[in-house]
């Protein structure tokens, strides 16, 4: 009889955060909090309400002591500062008050019933950033929860051990919140792993802002991961390895001091200007999709935010955003970047992701039905009043607007059309702005990309979306894991259109930048330099890096190798050629944490098919 195989040591997950860590576990059990599902009489309704009020302000409470027991001035605590005001999200607090109103629930079961029903609408959505507020909303009711019990008992009821570190370690929990992470500042955290998770989630961001080597979304494989076991995590390849070998751990040791010093060589030049080995300039900005995200752009060295995702004003409500609302918010991303230029997309929303305060007739196909700027132009009064904020927002800055999913030249004219009104209404009320606002044409179909010198004629700049583009060129769902292989920037079609969008920019004397996963990845970032981008927008802890790489290369080259990579006829062909051209340099100017300490060969081996 054939012996079961041992199960290997090495468990894959999501590269949340860089990095190499090694140490013993600290796993956090999670423990289901629990509540009596009590239903209550009528006239115990007002003070079930009253009870959830003043837990949510004990649960501000207790995130603001998180903020003041570290340092306050580090930027990327402003994503907790985000949780506090979601505890008091309009959308939330009407769900609640509903399950205690016409539900007739007791506070602690409202709040668990209104969290699973909007955290359920959310993880339906495809897009990633919509999708993670799912789980900032699961941790904010559980954090209400948490405090409507500790009143009702008179003590904390955690649903988890408390996260307590005090000797260098790494974490192993179900899941962590931002809170946690900011948590982390001031224990010997060396690195964590979670089962739930995502690169785009609040913590991963955090992770990445803090250097904490993170590996997340490893599901029920760290289920055996016990106390005090060795790990080695590495955030960069997003695996981990139980009980290293001594040559294992020797390999991670070395590693770890190579990514460390060139960490610090990275943070020290993030004020340095990004150019190629020539001297040619590339513009590195930032994609954020809330205010609290723009200073920790400016911490990673960010010259401006080349995408601002408006949309998540319109997510979780049930009306849309007041004028006002949106304005304060255009604002105070504006004002945060300090003159330096925001690019405002305007709401990006139907297809596949869900907005409660916008009901959307059934499609057979949404992504390819009312989405975007078709959406933006059915509901022209919307459309409006959302520009009029972004011109409000223009008193305290550069600030530039963004139209997604442009098919057509007649889709634009009407959005500079609506943009001309904004003005007018903006002067009728004597309210500062700038005298124009740059227009800008999304490119994410192929329509638009080979009409990208009629579009170019139209529009002040045009910003390429690689994402959507590789999706709707390769009609790839991106969500489809079978089909995910097939989803790759390096397509010869994908690189064709591309090249036609940058040599219709140049033809007009348009800016063109990129957006999206390519412009993240160091060898994605080099061939679009190459094809003649010179303004690259990527989540604010890739621009280190991709700085450093477009370091390593002259223009001349770069044109050199874009042409050749036009000419191939395989996506696998363009992989191969830019690792032949630039994959010694730029592991050697980034770090040596690009190699494994991987138990498995067959795993090294499926890291090495990749670009980055």
């Amino acid at each position: 009889m054939k012996e079961a195989a041992a199960p290997t040591r090495e468990r894959l997950g999501i590269a949340a955060s860089r990095g190499i860590a090694v140490g013993p576990a600290i796993v956090l059990e999670r423990r289901d909090i629990g509540f009596a599902r009590r239903k209550i009489a009528a006239f115990e309704c007002d003070a079930e309400v009253a009870r959830f009020e003043a837990a949510v302000v004990d649960a501000q409470a207790s995130w603001r002591r998180t903020l003041a027991g570290v340092d306050s001035k580090r930027p990327e605590l402003a994503i907790l500062e985000a949780y506090v005001q979601l505890a008091s999200d309009e959308l939330l607090q009407r769900e609640v008050s509903a399950q205690i109103r016409v539900h007739r629930r007791a506070a602690e079961w409202a709040v668990s019933a209104a969290v699973v029903e909007l955290a359920t609408r959310l993880f339906a959505v495809d897009d990633p950033y919509i999708r993670e507020r799912g789980h900032d909303i699961e941790f904010v009711g559980r954090q209400i929860v948490r405090a409507l019990l500790a009143t009702a008992s008179g003590s904390v009821e955690g649903e988890r051990e408390s996260l307590r570190v005090l000797e260098p370690a790494i974490v192993v929990a179900s899941e962590l919140s931002p809170a946690d992470a900011a948590a982390m500042m001031t224990m010997p955290v060396l690195g964590f792993v979670t089962e739930k998770g995502s690169r785009t989630s609040h913590t991963a961001i955090m992770a990445r802002a803090l250097g904490i080597p993170a590996v997340l979304g490893l599901g029920t494989s760290i289920s055996d991961v016990a106390p005090g076991q060795l790990l080695i995590v590495d955030g960069t390849r997003g695996a981990i390895l139980l009980d290293p070998t001594d040559d294992e751990l020797d390999a991670a040791d070395r590693l770890s001091e190579g990514a460390r010093v060139v960490g610090e060589r990275l943070r020290a030049r993030r004020a340095e200007a990004c150019v190629t080995a020539d001297g040619e300039r590339v513009e590195l900005h930032a994609n954020i999709g809330l205010e609290a995200e723009a200073p920790l752009a400016l911490e990673h060295g960010a010259e401006g935010i080349g995408l601002y995702r408006t949309e998540f004003l319109f997510v979780d409500r049930r009306t849309p955003p007041t004028e006002e609302e949106q304005y304060e918010a255009f604002a105070g991303v504006v004002r945060a970047m300090n003159g330096r230029p925001v690019t405002l997309r305007t709401f990006d929303l139907g297809g596949d992701k869900f907005v409660s305060s916008l009901p959307l007739p059934a499609e057979l196909n949404p992504m390819l039905g009312l989405r975007a700027v078709r959406l933006q132009l059915a509901r022209p009064e919307l459309l409006l009043e959302h520009l009029v904020a972004m011109v409000r927002a223009s008193a305290f800055g550069e600030v530039r607007v963004l139209v997604p999913m442009v098919g057509s030249v007649e889709e634009l004219e009407a959005v500079r059309a609506l943009l001309d009104r904004a003005f007018e209404r903006v002067a009728a009320r004597n309210l500062p702005a700038a005298m124009r606002l740059a227009l800008g044409a999304m490119i994410e179909v192929p329509a638009s990309a080979l009409i990208a010198g009629h579009l170019a004629s139209a529009a002040d700049f045009l910003s390429i979306g690689s994402n959507d583009l590789v999706q709707y060129a390769l009609a790839v769902d991106r969500g489809n894991r079978d089909l995910a292989h097939l989803a790759t920037p390096f397509h010869p079609a994908v690189l064709r259109l591309m090249a036609n969008v940058v040599e219709a920019g140049h033809a007009h004397d348009r800016p063109v930048s990129v957006c999206g996963e390519m412009a993240s990845d160091p060898m994605g970032a080099l061939l679009l330099a190459g094809l003649g981008v010179r303004s690259l927008s990527m989540e604010p802890a890739a621009i280190p890096r991709v700085k450093a790489a477009l370091a390593t290369a002259a223009s001349r080259e770069l044109r050199d190798v874009a042409a050749r990579a036009l000419a191939m006829p395989r996506a696998s062909d363009v992989v191969a050629l830019l690792r032949e051209a630039f994959g010694v340099r730029v592991r050697d100017v980034l770090d040596a944490s690009e190699a494994s300490v991987s138990a498995s060969e067959a795993s090294v081996s499926a890291s090495e098919a990749s670009v980055s």
